[in-house]
């Protein structure tokens, strides 16, 4: 007890050698991020460290650079009082120029792929920026790819500045600026690596120039998601067809200006599951609540490391919080909706239900149960139906249009319909099926207009909706 004391004790009074005096504005909280070393994974013969932009006031790394690329074009004249900021965006950095523009009065118009996550949306509204959602299947030269539609956008807009951080030089100057000197100084002037994704191309781009005037030895490390062009160029200097991928803000389907390939000396192409994977552990082990990005940086860094035949010192990036993606990386059932997660496929009607009740994931209701609270679970789950459960066993089922029928008409006595009993406007007359029958027992229940109700043996299992079945058909192999 009395070393947790000390410890303890130590660590209060080094953090408050480092308390400072109020600040005159958030802004100023932008930088001077910490390093943490991470000491619960496999590093093989390597110390790996990371590098907290999550505690950026607006989450993430991409604040350093909204406050360059602003000041730069305030410098210039090309952003004036009053005047828009309009950018394409992967959710940061609209997050970062909304935290920096909109307190200096300005109009912020972000367009961003529909694939971003929910959190980074409505933070961005909330902020008080305009978000524009486009095609994130669309590649360059379609007018509804989120760059293109920016740049149109701001082309149609009196005393607009298109930020364009894909080619902006003070993009990658904010990190030669501030990112490499504080890495510099926090690790005692001695980095082997540095591991970083690709968006735009600024940190890439800026730390290596600061580290090839700095420190030559320093080997700049890509993590690139599977899919995104990037890294099989840097390997085989051939420009591949672009695919698809689900993390969020690193991976391009075409070299950015800002991102100098030529810093590259090794690149590690990573898929989707062990990046969501490599996320979540983060947390597990170290208490780090992380972005998808970061776990790709992360999942790039160990195996980095594990390569090693001699000690090196390496550092990478938590580029931004996990609290941004808490409905999407941190959600069992997202990830096996996606297909990002391990389970067992059954080749039957087991592998469509997403939420099995066995396993506690069905939101269900109870027939006494008030309507307005089935509704309630309804919005809150975002799902059309419930199964409604007395006594551990499925008695019915109670979805939109029945609560819609059962309330309609006239306001007076609404309130009571709607704090009515579910039982009272549940369907009882189930079609089952078993859960190890195949795919085609679906189509009748779908064409009766019905939710797939399956069970196995005797016990409820779970519901399959017409979505369940397009997600399974999107991702089956067969």
């Amino acid at each position: 007890m009395s070393e947790a004391v000390t410890i303890t004790s130590k660590n209060r009074a080094a953090a408050g050698s480092r308390l400072q005096s109020p600040f005159a504005s958030v802004l100023d909280l932008i930088g001077q991020t910490p390093v943490v070393e991470l000491t619960r994974f496999d590093t093989g013969p390597c110390r790996l460290f990371i590098k907290l932009e999550s505690q950026n006031p607006g989450g993430s790394i991409k604040d350093r650079i909204a406050l360059s690329m602003i000041a730069a074009a305030e410098k210039t004249g090309q952003l004036k009082k009053g005047g828009a900021i309009i950018e394409a965006t992967a959710g940061n950095t609209g997050l970062g120029l909304a935290q920096v523009g909109i307190p200096k009065g300005y109009r912020i118009v972000l367009v961003v792929p529909d694939k971003m996550s929910r959190e980074k949306v409505q933070h961005l509204r909330a902020l008080g920026a305009e978000v524009r959602l486009t095609r994130s299947d669309v590649g360059k030269g379609h007018p509804e790819y989120y760059q293109d539609m920016a740049e149109r956008i701001a082309a149609e807009t009196p005393g607009s500045f298109y930020v364009n951080q894909f080619a902006n030089p003070a993009n990658p100057l904010a990190h030669e600026k501030t990112t490499g000197p504080e890495l510099w100084e926090q690790l005692g002037g001695d980095i082997d690596a540095v591991v970083v994704g690709v968006g735009s191309g600024g940190t890439l781009s800026g730390l290596g120039r600061y580290f090839a005037k700095m420190s030559p030895k320093t080997e700049m490390v890509l993590a690139d998601p599977i899919g995104s062009v990037l890294a099989p160029l840097v390997k085989t200097g051939k420009m591949t067809e672009a695919g698809s991928w689900t993390v969020e803000g690193i991976g391009e389907d075409f070299v950015p200006p800002n991102a100098d390939l030529s810093l590259v000396k090794k690149a590690y192409s990573i898929p989707d599951r062990l990046s969501m994977a490599t996320a979540r552990d983060l947390l597990s082990k170290e208490g780090i609540l992380a972005g998808s990005s970061s776990g790709t940086l992360l999942a790039a860094a160990l195996k980095y490391c594990r390569e090693q035949k001699t000690a090196k010192r390496v550092v990478t990036f938590v580029c931004d919080s996990g609290n941004k993606y808490l409905s999407k990386v941190f959600d069992d059932y997202w990830l096996a909706e996606q297909g990002l997660s391990e389970r067992v496929q059954h080749g039957d009607l087991r592998d469509l239900v997403a939420r099995s009740h066995r396993e506690g994931g069905t939101i269900t209701v109870g027939p006494d149960d008030s309507l307005i609270n089935a509704y309630g679970r309804m919005r809150r789950a975002d799902v059309s139906q419930l199964p409604v459960i007395e006594g551990g066993r499925l008695i019915g089922i109670i979805d939109e249009s029945d609560i819609l029928s059962h309330v309609e008409g006239s306001y007076d006595g609404r309130w009571e319909r709607f704090n009515g009993p579910v039982r009272n406007a549940m369907s009882t007359d189930l079609h089952t099926l078993q859960a190890d029958q195949t795919l085609d027992a679906l189509l009748p229940v779908f064409d009766r207009n019905e939710v797939a109700i399956v069970f196995d043996g005797a016990e409820f299992f779970g519901l399959i909706t017409r979505i369940d079945l397009i997600n399974h058909l999107r991702r089956s192999k067969t």
